[in-house]
C-alpha cells in the first residue's frame, strides 16, 4: 500500500453519522490514504437530530469514528459542532481522545493568509429567505437525499445513469441565489473581522471563490459529493472528491493556483463537484 498523500492541513465537514445517507467508508478511505499535520472537523459529524428520531449506527460508523481517534494520536484535531451536532457547542475547550473542541477558530495558511473556520450555519441569521438555506439542513432534505438513493437504484436496475433530485433543487434559480448570498455574507463576515477568508460546510456544496476582498472556501460533504479541503505545503488551498476506485473519480474539483500571489490567489478552474452514485 502507498504511503498517504501528506499535506498541512485538512478540511471535513457533514458527515452526519447516524443517517443511512453518510458515506462512512468513503471518509475512512480517504483517511487512510491522506495525513496532515492539523485536521478541522467542521461540524454535524454526527446527525444527533436523525438519532433523535430512529437509531441507525452500522458498524462503518464505529469504524470511522475510531479511524479519526487514530488521527488524533500525535496531530491536532479541531472539531466545531454544526446545528445537527450543536449539543457539542456547549464544551468549548473540552478535549476527546485528543480532539478539541471549539465553537469557531482561525487558521493560518503557510503563505500567511488567516481564515475564519466556523461550521457555517451562524451565517443564517443574515441570510434574507435563510429558511432555504435551513432546508438544506433539515429533515425535509434528509427525505429528498432517502428518495434520491431508492430512485437511483431502480436506475441502476434500469442500467440507467445517476440523476441528483437534491443537485437539481440547488440548481433551480431561487436556491442557487440564495447559495450565493449565503457565500457572499459568509466572506464579507470574514472580511469585516479581518481574516483573508472563510472556511466554511453546512450547505453541501463545494465550492471555492473569491469575493470582493476574501475567499470563500466550503468543504462540501459526505452525503452527496464527499469532499475535503486540503492544504499543501505551500499554502495552496485544493478541493478534492474521494470516491471508492470503481465507483467514482478521486479528483480535485478546484483549486489555488500554486503559489498565490499578493494574497490573491487566482483559482484553477475544474468541473464542479456532482453526486454520484452510491
Amino acid at each position: 500500500m502507498a504511503a498517504p498523500t501528506q499535506y498541512r492541513a485538512i478540511w471535513i465537514s457533514d458527515v452526519h453519522l447516524g443517517t443511512p445517507q453518510a458515506k462512512a467508508a468513503y471518509l475512512l478511505d480517504f483517511l487512510r490514504t491522506h495525513d496532515a499535520d492539523r485536521y478541522y472537523l467542521l461540524g454535524d459529524i454526527i446527525d444527533g437530530w436523525a438519532l433523535k428520531r430512529s437509531w441507525y449506527w452500522p458498524s462503518s460508523h464505529n469504524d470511522l469514528i475510531r479511524g479519526l481517534l487514530q488521527k488524533a494520536e500525535g496531530t491536532n484535531v479541531t472539531y466545531i459542532p454544526g446545528n445537527h451536532d450543536e449539543v457539542a457547542r456547549d464544551f468549548p475547550g473540552l478535549q476527546l481522545g485528543g480532539i478539541t473542541i471549539q465553537r469557531k477558530t482561525q487558521h493560518t495558511t503557510a503563505d500567511g493568509r488567516r481564515f475564519l473556520v466556523v461550521h457555517g450555519d451562524e451565517f443564517e441569521g443574515v441570510v434574507r429567505h435563510a429558511e432555504w438555506i435551513e432546508l438544506l439542513g433539515s429533515w425535509a432534505y434528509t427525505g429528498v437525499l432517502a428518495a434520491d438513493r431508492w430512485y437511483n437504484r431502480l436506475r441502476r436496475l434500469l442500467d440507467l445513469p445517476y440523476w441528483s433530485l437534491a443537485n437539481y433543487i440547488k440548481e433551480t434559480r431561487h436556491i442557487r441565489q440564495v447559495i450565493a448570498e449565503f457565500e457572499e455574507t459568509a466572506a464579507r463576515e470574514a472580511d469585516a473581522e479581518g481574516f483573508d477568508g472563510v472556511i466554511c460546510g453546512h450547505i453541501h456544496r463545494p465550492r471555492m471563490r473569491a469575493v470582493s476582498n476574501a475567499q470563500y472556501v466550503n468543504t462540501g460533504d459526505w452525503i452527496e459529493n464527499c469532499t475535503a479541503l486540503v492544504e499543501h505545503r505551500d499554502g495552496r488551498l485544493e478541493l478534492r472528491q474521494w470516491i471508492p476506485d470503481g465507483v467514482g473519480p478521486r479528483r480535485a474539483i478546484a483549486s489555488e493556483a500554486s503559489p498565490p500571489q499578493n494574497g490573491t490567489p487566482s483559482l484553477v478552474s475544474a468541473p464542479e463537484a456532482g453526486p454520484q452514485d452510491k
